[in-house]
């Protein structure tokens, strides 16, 4: 089973596709190479952007929600991933604890962290959610959109593990992207596989850093297809000392746009 994306492509997109598709197997084996030098995230999103000549990532996301807006068509393929990302990670892992984020009135994402749940069930786990927000005291039920339902459990820490009532996991799930900083209690979890690691989180990564690593992958990659990476990669600028909710930097903002625009 291959996804296909639901968008037309057209014009000059059709031959960069071309070119992707007749490249799969060398493209396969480089990201095998890849995976043997990096560990990749256990999971992530990327936004595209298809301007008809080009199709680049615009953001990256280690925590992604939206689990519950896949195709039915799509949860084999999901299954049959996490198999893979676990088996690898810990080929004995039995028990998986999921940390969501905290907002628990949002109940469309609530349906996310559901269906993440089970993807993870099918591929062989028992699977509970566990709470780090101070408001859930007690294992908490949660009615969500299309009748099904949630189990917020708080989270027990220990010395080195984090858990729940009667239950040890070996592996923590993190779909929280710890925007506001890494809690304490998910500190020094020396015993457990907590994925991604903390340094993963909003607080410490950089966009600015993340599309300059990436451009040099793409200009790599980009030479293993034989075209210009330009096509499969955006250009940016960092502006600093910008404070929009004060209006200081704005200036050195709007310079720094027109400046990228006549690069474009």
């Amino acid at each position: 089973m291959v996804p296909h994306l639901v968008t037309a492509l057209n014009g000059p997109i059709n031959e960069l596709e071309q070119r992707v598709l007749d490249s799969m197997p060398a493209i396969e084996r480089w990201f095998r190479l890849e995976w043997m030098e990096h560990t990749p995230p256990i999971y992530t999103s990327v936004d595209i952007r298809n301007a008809g000549f080009k199709l680049a990532p615009v953001d990256t996301n280690l925590f992604p929600g939206g689990w519950n807006n896949l195709s039915t068509e799509m949860l084999p393929l999901a299954v049959q991933a996490a198999q893979a990302a676990i088996e690898k990670i810990c080929p004995e892992a039995k028990n998986l604890l999921i940390i969501p984020e905290n907002h628990t009135r949002n109940t469309f994402y609530l349906s996310n962290v559901v269906q993440l749940q089970r993807i993870f069930h099918m591929a062989g786990l028992n699977v509970r959610i566990g709470s780090i927000n101070p408001e859930i005291k007690e294992a908490t039920l949660i009615e969500l959109p299309g009748g099904e339902q949630v189990t917020l459990e708080p989270v027990i820490r220990s010395k080195h593990r984090l858990g729940l009532k009667d239950f040890d996991p070996c592996t923590i799930l993190l779909n929280n992207d710890l925007s506001a900083g890494a809690p304490g209690i998910l500190e020094e979890l020396h015993e457990q596989h907590l994925l991604p690691p903390l340094h993963g989180g909003w607080s410490v990564r950089r966009k600015t850093v993340h599309f300059q690593s990436y451009e040099e992958v793409a200009k790599r990659f980009g030479k293993l297809l034989g075209i210009d990476p330009w096509l499969i990669n955006p250009m940016f600028s960092q502006c600093g000392d910008v404070n929009i909710a004060e209006g200081l930097g704005i200036e050195a903002l709007r310079s720094t746009v027109d400046s990228l625009l006549t690069k474009i």
